[in-house]
């Protein structure tokens, strides 16, 4: 008997999955607006989280629920160490220090997977289908707005062991469908989902700052070339 669980995920988080994309660094990656200091540091933030589930994952791989989606395919945390030492060069680490929004999450990770394992579900579902889902879009997008070429400094967003995505995405709802779901624990996993889009957010709102600072000097320097021009104007 199915759990159902992947289409009972998708309907539980559809709030916070629309709150996600509305999360003002969210919509302006997606416009193309992209400060390459606030897009290096999202990617800092990711290697935290993703060593922390990554870590809980492969701790907990021969869990009744871990087990049917423990796809060590997926795993970004080398992809990310890749990209920000092409971006910030060898000694990243030293100088990266995860922020207050980061260690939350990392915190709550390491807190589940002592205590509830079961919940892990909750986070891998939460980015790893995300990541297959809109990680072509978005590497283009990064790599347009960056000015990058190739897959350079882009890794985070390939999944060479992964040979068709679209079919991958098919195959891991079958395993989520597939795990032996208690009474309730289908509702702790859902919640505890919309708190990992919560923490998700939590660390995209962190980075506003600085997409605000890159916003206004983009305005600042589009004025300075106006009246530029008009005082060539002037003096013609």
């Amino acid at each position: 008997m199915t759990s159902n669980l992947a289409t009972q995920l998708r309907e539980g988080t559809s709030k916070s999955h629309t709150m996600a994309e509305n999360v003002n660094f969210i919509k302006s990656f997606l416009g193309g607006v992209i400060d390459k200091g606030s897009y290096t540091e999202m990617l800092s933030k990711l290697y935290f989280v993703y060593e922390a589930i990554e870590t809980a994952m492969e701790k907990n791989k021969d869990h009744d629920y871990i087990k049917p989606i423990y796809f060590p395919e997926l795993n970004r945390t080398e992809s990310l160490r890749q990209d920000l030492e092409f971006h910030y060069g060898d000694n990243w680490l030293e100088n990266t220090p995860p922020s207050a929004a980061t260690l939350d999450y990392v915190n709550r990770i390491n807190q589940i997977s002592e205590e509830k394992p079961e919940l892990l579900v909750a986070h891998a579902y939460t980015r790893y289908l995300g990541d297959l889902s809109g990680g072509q879009i978005l590497k283009k997008i990064a790599q347009r707005g960056m000015g990058l070429e190739g897959s350079k400094g882009l890794a985070f967003y390939e999944f060479n062991q992964v040979a068709d995505e679209s079919q991958f995405k098919i195959n891991y709802k079958a395993a989520l469908d597939s795990l032996p779901i208690k009474e309730n624990e289908a509702s702790q996993i859902i919640a505890e989902a919309n708190i990992a889009f919560t923490l998700n957010m939590n660390i995209f709102s962190e980075l506003e700052f600085n997409l605000v600072k890159f916003v206004l000097s983009k305005i600042r320097g589009a004025s300075n070339a106006i009246q530029e021009q008009f005082l060539q104007l002037k003096k013609s």
